[in-house]
């Protein structure tokens, strides 16, 4: 294993240097005029309509990308999307960090990776990481409302799209590509990750790769919340290895293109339980992607996606012995087709079938956690747009119908019937107030349906409900915002009514790897109820693109009640946060302040309430032009208050803080 990822990463770098070197005629990129915004209009790749960010007011959306996810990278999505507007993050160590939205979580936020469903099982336990990795991604992007139904019912609470461009659909007129090298101080963190790009002849190319290695991370204090004789230094099992590499080739021309791609993941990281426990993650994932302009008459383009995930990973005992192997194999398909204005409106509609096998199957005797069990779907899905007056409306219905059927028992079907309608009101110029009313839902997961069995990683025993209904969400969103002018602001508030809310209710009692009483392990039941999820949302900025100083405000809260009494299960905490920043040619700096509120809402199996906490974290760096490369050098302070910072959505809250004072360092080169 380590000689193979020794001959990936150096098949990279050598890729990149030869690519380099072929371009040392060419003369580096002008600079920017002082003048000129320094960030680029950004286009939502997961929108059927490619508008920029700042359009996306019915599907509220927050795109990461150059600089400003450079400067948010962590060690997980989830901590990397963290201190978005509206996103929280679980926790279970370093490498297992998911995004919540909105309170929403697991299945209910839809992972993609270039439009396509990611198909790990990181929705199924906050121990299983992302299989998306956010080193090599161009942008992020978060979406929520009517376009999210082209990716499916059950996200509710919206999606994240990762963004790598592995199959080129550009020719670029000569190689061009980025490398960083980074070090971080809190885990002696090694990252080194690169990608290419280039063309011979109409064949777009492009090669990416990224190694992390990462030492069990340094915290502030005691390990154990309230606990003065707890342990500290660092905590143990949250180490890091991970590594990943893709390439793509696609066939590009004026009528649009038609290409494929090919990546691997590998990542052993470690889970910081009282227990400890570590998990050996594997995926190979394959990709088929084209486009046709203007196929048929009336219509822009036709897209057609094929994506097959083999995803398995293991979860290990500290000695390396295998406890619970879990396996998802997935075939998805897509076609989608555009339209041009008709009768006023334009927009997309297409269909999805998915077909995946999952198990999670015990490697030691004990019952499996769950069955070998296939899973298909079938959906219709039409996303619109237009103007009737001076509202601008939005809509989007889908219908899907899903299978589950494990080996061995009796299967379950669901058919699910989504819609999404929004309007904008522009009252005045650069002011506008909308409103988005939809109705979305969710089949339980195959998890909540038939698990009957241990899992280690989380020390609980799952029991499943194959009686479970379908989850109906009802949600209204209301929007305030400015958009135009130094200074912009937005403010959402939101009420998310959910029939048959599914959700694991630990008990108290303690059973055995095979239920019975007398174990180490908690027993968790998946059960249903009527819930409730209420927020608001503001933020306001100044100067967020342009040249000189800048600086951002943001406050936001949610929280998620049971309709009978009580609290929903790990629930985010309120925040308010403030940023200032500076750019000046090729200078750019910046320092961010979020103060996190005391969580004391809690579910009838929750103890301890999280304590409230202030993060302060900083950037500056410094951009050379070293002939075929700039160069940007750059220091990234997290956490420098050296806070006990412990997550309210982790069930590891009392026993894993997270990491603390972190010093970044690193260089990226750009030709």
């Amino acid at each position: 294993m380590h000689l193979h990822r020794t001959l990936l990463a150096s098949a990279i770098l050598s890729v990149l240097s030869g690519w380099a070197h072929a371009q040392t005629s060419a003369p580096p990129p002008a600079p920017t005029p002082p003048g000129d915004p320094v960030l680029p209009k950004v286009v939502v790749t997961a929108t059927p309509f490619g508008n920029g960010e700042g359009d996306q007011i019915l599907a509220p959306a927050k795109v990461l990308a150059g600089d400003e996810l450079r400067d948010k990278l962590g060690s997980s999505l989830g901590e990397t999307l963290s201190t978005e507007l509206g996103v929280s993050a679980s926790g279970f160590g370093a490498a297992a960090s998911r995004p919540i939205i909105r309170g929403m979580e697991g299945s209910r936020v839809k992972m993609l990776e270039n439009g396509m469903a990611v198909s790990d099982v990181s929705g199924l336990s906050n121990d299983h990481a992302v299989s998306a990795d956010g080193a090599i991604a161009r942008q992020i992007e978060i979406l929520r409302g009517p376009a999210a139904l082209l990716y499916g019912s059950g996200a509710i609470g919206g999606l994240v799209n990762v963004v790598n461009e592995r199959i080129p659909t550009a020719l670029e007129p000569r190689a061009t590509g980025q490398a960083e090298l980074r070090y971080s101080s809190v885990d002696l963190g090694r990252g080194l990750s690169a990608s290419v790009d280039g063309a011979a002849g109409p064949i777009g190319l492009h090669v990416d790769g990224n190694v992390r290695h990462a030492d069990d991370y340094a915290i502030p204090g005691q390990r154990v919340l309230d606990d003065p004789a707890s342990p500290t230094g660092r905590l143990p099992h949250s180490f890091t290895r991970q590594d990943s590499a893709g390439v793509g080739a696609s066939l590009i021309g004026d009528w649009g293109h038609l290409g494929a791609s090919v990546g691997a993941l590998s990542n052993l990281y470690g889970i910081p339980t009282l227990e400890g426990s570590q998990i050996d993650q594997s995926q190979h994932r394959y990709d088929v992607d084209g486009l046709v302009k203007a196929p048929f008459s009336g219509f822009e383009n036709l897209k057609v996606k094929l994506g097959y995930t083999d995803y398995h990973h293991a979860e290990l005992d500290l000695e390396g012995t295998p406890q619970t192997r879990f396996t998802n194999r997935a075939l998805e398909t897509r076609l989608e087709l555009s339209h041009l204005a008709l009768a006023g409106w334009h927009g997309s509609f297409g269909m999805q079938t998915e077909n995946t096998h999952f198990s999670a199957l015990s490697a030691q005797g004990a019952p499996d956690t769950v069955p070998v069990t296939h899973s298909t779907s079938q959906a219709l899905f039409l996303v619109e747009e237009s103007d009737l007056g001076p509202v601008h409306v939005n809509a989007g219905a889908r219908a899907e119908h899903v299978k589950r059927e494990p080996v061995g028992a009796a299967g379950r079907a669901f058919d699910l019937h989504s819609y999404s309608v929004g309007g904008l009101w522009p009252f005045t110029r650069a002011y506008s107030a909308g409103a988005t009313v939809s109705l979305a839902q969710r089949a339980p997961a195959t998890e909540e349906l038939f698990s009957s069995g241990p899992h280690d990683a989380t020390q609980t025993f799952d029991v499943g409900n194959p009686n479970l209904r379908t989850e109906t969400s009802h949600n209204l969103e209301l929007s305030l915002q400015k958009t135009a002018g130094l200074v912009r602001w937005r403010a959402n508030v939101f009420v998310n009514k959910v029939r048959d809310f599914v959700y694991g209710n630990i008990g108290s009692d303690l059973v055995d790897e095979h239920g019975a009483p007398g174990g180490s392990m908690r027993k968790r039941v998946f059960g249903q109820a009527d819930a409730s999820v209420r927020g608001a949302e503001a933020e306001i900025t100044y100067n967020q693109h342009g040249q000189g100083w800048s600086a951002r405000a943001f406050a936001d809260s949610s929280r998620g009640q049971l309709d009978a009494g009580g609290s929903l299960p790990l629930q985010p905490a309120a925040r308010l946060g403030a940023d200032a920043g500076y750019r000046q040619g090729p200078l750019r700096a910046g320092v961010a302040l979020i103060e996190t509120l005391r969580q004391e809402r809690l579910a009838s199996f929750e103890r301890t309430p999280t304590p409230s906490n202030t993060q302060l974290n900083a950037n500056l760096s410094y951009t050379t032009h070293s002939q075929p490369f700039d160069l940007t050098w750059f220091v990234l302070a997290k956490n420098l208050l050296n806070q006990d910072m412990r997550l309210s959505t982790s069930v590891l809250k009392d026993v894993s803080p997270l990491p603390g004072r972190n010093i970044v360092l690193g260089v990226r080169a750009k030709f």
